[in-house]
């Protein structure tokens, strides 16, 4: 099986949002797909946001994952998060997780990447165990979170 991995543009909005939209089913998260399409219309255009990619196995759309930019003291420079990273249920087990593990520790050096942070639901037993056997360590804080504005970013 050939895994690639494609930007992605406004001809895929539409099978990411099926995606999303099964994703965030999982855990039973707010989901507004039209927010959520300006919203992806408009991170995929801007590139100094992240990237945002298919993940296809022969050609077919297995996935998707999404890398967003900050900047960190700490860390020296640009970092990035995993935003999300999602398989369909036929395309787990295969391997691809590995792989596309593999194409954003590479895309992370090309885009001058010093650190990638993630988080994972405590439940996903499988993508903790992958994380931590591709060099993912738990830094042992806990990430708080809080909503400032409730507008998505297209309405700016």
């Amino acid at each position: 099986m050939k895994i690639t991995f494609e930007k992605i543009t406004e001809k895929e909005i539409s099978a990411v949002l099926e995606m999303m939209t099964e994703f965030n089913a999982i855990d039973d998260y707010p989901f507004e797909k039209d927010k959520t399409e300006k919203n992806l219309s408009y991170f995929i255009t801007n590139s100094s946001l992240g990237r945002a990619w298919t993940i296809n196995a022969d050609e077919v759309i297995a996935g998707y994952l999404i890398l967003t930019f900050g900047f960190s003291f700490e860390h020296n420079g640009r970092d990035a998060f995993i935003d999300e990273l999602f398989l369909k249920t036929k395309f787990r087990q295969m391997g691809i997780g590995k792989k596309t593990m593999d194409f954003i520790e590479t895309e992370a050096v090309r885009l001058g990447v010093n650190v990638v942070h993630l988080e994972v639901e405590p439940h996903n037993t499988d993508g903790t165990k992958l994380y931590r056997e591709k060099g993912y360590k738990d830094n042992g804080r806990v990430l708080l979170s809080k909503k400032i504005l409730k507008n998505t970013i297209a309405n700016y």
